[in-house]
């Protein structure tokens, strides 16, 4: 289906790097407001700081998407400043290489809560706005590994399989709002994931 996305606000988490700056810039030159949203200030920054050079619209929200607080700010800004929201966009992730024999509760702990409750729960925060938004979507950037289980990537690919199964539970259940649900499962990609 395609969309008009002029004028639209967006949020796109993990925008610092990888597949999040490059799906805020392809929105930017589409004509959507974009928010961006990361730990890193600095390259939030510079990416704001490029696409208002080039006569986009963007904002930088500084933020830890694993922290309630943040998450509410997050979409409060927003809103704020746009007025609504129209697109929430879930990239934000890490990973972990190495075999579950050597790995640890802390880092399993740690992968579910990036990759899997904090889209989740930003997605709880974000949806009374996002029903009143225009064409309102989710988009979760999931993985090749969410859809099958890789060796050596075993929390990684189970926090994205949680996050591919929330996807196809809410595509049914938020069809009663209006709000569309996308699902990305990105094969390889060199994006400096850690």
């Amino acid at each position: 289906m395609a969309r008009d996305l002029t004028t639209r606000r967006a949020i796109v988490t993990g925008a610092s790097g990888g597949i999040g700056r490059a799906v805020a810039v392809e929105l930017a030159n589409a004509g959507v407001r974009v928010a961006v949203a990361a730990r890193s200030a600095d390259k939030l920054d510079a990416l704001v700081a490029e696409l208002k050079a080039a006569g986009r619209t963007a904002l930088a929200v500084p933020c830890d998407v694993t922290v309630p607080a943040d998450r509410e700010r997050l979409v409060r800004t927003v809103v704020e400043a746009w007025g609504g929201l129209d697109l929430l966009v879930n990239n934000a992730g890490v990973a972990s290489w190495g075999h579950f024999a050597t790995s640890t509760e802390e880092i399993n702990r740690r992968i579910l809560e990036v990759n899997f409750f904090a889209p989740v729960e930003l997605t709880r925060v974000a949806m009374p706005h996002l029903t009143d938004g225009v064409a309102p979507a989710v988009v979760n950037v999931t993985s090749m590994c969410g859809r099958r289980g890789m060796p050596a990537w075993p929390e990684y690919s189970a926090s994205k399989a949680a996050l591919v199964g929330m996807s196809e539970a809410w595509r049914g259940e938020f069809v009663r709002f209006g709000v569309d649900v996308i699902t990305v499962v990105p094969g390889l990609t060199k994006t400096g994931l850690n």
